[in-house]
């Protein structure tokens, strides 16, 4: 008998740039268990990531799919780039494909920002989520469904060849301190602001609590926990979304 949508159980993988997170999730993005993380291997290839998410989960309790927030552009379950992976291992790995056949269970890929956006928004008018970690991810979402992806990251930011990654991210905090990177991250919100307008701003990553000024009423710092909940919403919302979403299934 086939498991209701109310039943399903859903596993929830965050791959991020210095580890990866997994959790199991019901299907109103419950925990079933603690999430638990594993370090992202080096080098970042397809085989030593999948090698390590099995691992990972191997005594994870039972799951029917799988959803999975990847650090760069996804297209259709295709990774396009992985700037904090090494985007010449990746483009052109069909990642959805690659894990479904791994681990035998229907899975969807997506940028790990909109994966996060899913789990924390309000579902309220113009929404974007960012995280800060080794880069800087965005996502959009408009009445709680997810936008066209925009890889801000790469954006062009003060000078031509200094993007937001570079200006933000990992290595502009460890070269230049916390003080100093506060003071960019304030400049970075007055940007975004500006030219997206939205209704709330969600602070998500792991310098997220880092920052030391004084937030918006619209700014709302979220747990890598919450994000990770949006693993559930990216199967229940499919046939709702206003993007197409990747959905791989096991080879038979």
């Amino acid at each position: 008998m086939k498991n209701t949508p109310s039943q399903l159980k859903i596993l929830s993988i965050d791959i991020g740039g210095s580890h990866i997170k997994a959790t199991v999730l019901n299907s109103k993005g419950e925990l079933k268990m603690d999430y638990d993380k594993i370090p992202t291997p080096a080098p970042s290839n397809p085989e030593n990531l999948i090698k390590a998410i099995k691992t990972l989960v191997k005594d994870f309790p039972a799951y029917d799919k799988i959803s999975v927030g990847f650090p760069g552009y996804v297209k259709n379950g295709v990774i396009q780039t992985a700037p904090n992976l090494n985007t010449k291992l990746w483009a052109g790995t069909d990642l959805s494909k690659k894990l479904a056949e791994a681990l035998g269970k229907p899975t969807q890929v997506v940028n790990d920002a909109d994966m996060q956006g899913l789990g924390v928004v309000s579902g309220k008018g113009l929404e974007m989520v960012i995280t800060l970690g080794t880069g800087f991810g965005t996502a959009l979402l408009m009445d709680g469904h997810l936008l066209p992806h925009l890889e801000l990251a790469h954006h062009p930011f003060k000078d031509g060849d200094t993007t937001y990654d570079k200006y933000i991210g990992e290595k502009a905090l460890e070269k230049y301190g916390k003080e100093r990177w506060n003071k960019r991250i304030q400049k970075v919100f007055k940007v975004l602001k500006t030219v997206f307008n939205y209704d709330t701003l969600y602070i998500g990553g792991g310098n997220s609590d880092l920052l030391t000024f004084k937030l918006d009423k619209n700014m709302k710092i979220v747990t890598n926990a919450d994000g990770i909940k949006g693993g559930s919403r990216l199967w229940l919302s499919e046939d709702e979304s206003k993007t197409k979403r990747s959905l791989a299934t096991p080879a038979k």
